[in-house]
């Protein structure tokens, strides 16, 4: 029997599934159908808490430790520091620490972290009731992405858009729980379906 391969997605409410069940968070679902197209990857141990910024899953990682080494690594962090109109100039250094430790975690090999994108909260009745304007959300949260997505390119790593797919339908209350911002179950089903060919081709050599 082939090994199960070890996953850590490492993130904030988007990774630890604010409002779904356990199984229906994203990695928990990319697992399963990882599992199921024939990669043994096991139940993923998430670090991820609700309204973590950059710096507070850094602290959590430390506190953490020893993490160990990991044959795969998922990143999702910055929602909150864009919600909190922190400079771009410290996120950007901090997504980078986090970044560079997801690659050691992953025992050096860049090929085995992803990253995957900020969605968009602005489109969510959550930030209407906030009256936070949805273009402003929106072109911080580009800026954000752009930035990580730079930062991906210079170590070689994967970095998967689901923004696009976070705005898409992604006011309507299918696609969210019942606090009106977070996401649930299916649009999590949705992101996998975007992340899983990349996750495959990363871990179809292991």
């Amino acid at each position: 029997m082939s090994r199960r391969l070890a996953y850590l997605a490492l993130g904030d409410s988007y990774t630890i599934g604010e409002g779904v069940d356990g199984t229906d968070r994203w990695p928990m679902q990319l697992a399963a159908r990882l599992h199921a197209a024939g990669i043994p990857v096991a139940e993923p141990r998430i670090i991820a808490q609700t309204g973590w910024t950059t710096d507070a899953l850094a602290a959590a990682m430390d506190a953490a430790e020893p993490l160990g080494e990991w044959n795969f690594v998922s990143l999702l962090i910055g929602v909150n520091n864009q919600y909190r109109g922190r400079a771009l100039v410290n996120y950007i250094d901090e997504f980078t620490g986090l970044l560079q430790r997801a690659i050691a975690l992953a025992g050096g090999h860049a090929e085995r972290v992803l990253v995957l994108s900020i969605p968009d909260w602005g489109v969510t009745p959550f930030a209407r009731q906030e009256l936070r304007s949805p273009r402003r959300i929106a072109q911080e949260i580009d800026t954000y992405n752009a930035a990580a997505q730079t930062v991906c390119a210079t170590h070689n790593v994967a970095f998967v858009d689901i923004t696009g797919i976070s705005r898409d339908a992604g006011d309507t209350l299918q696609m969210l729980v019942e606090d009106g911002l977070h996401p649930a179950a299916v649009q999590y089903a949705r992101w996998v379906d975007a992340v899983l060919p990349v996750a495959k081709g990363l871990l179809a050599a292991s």
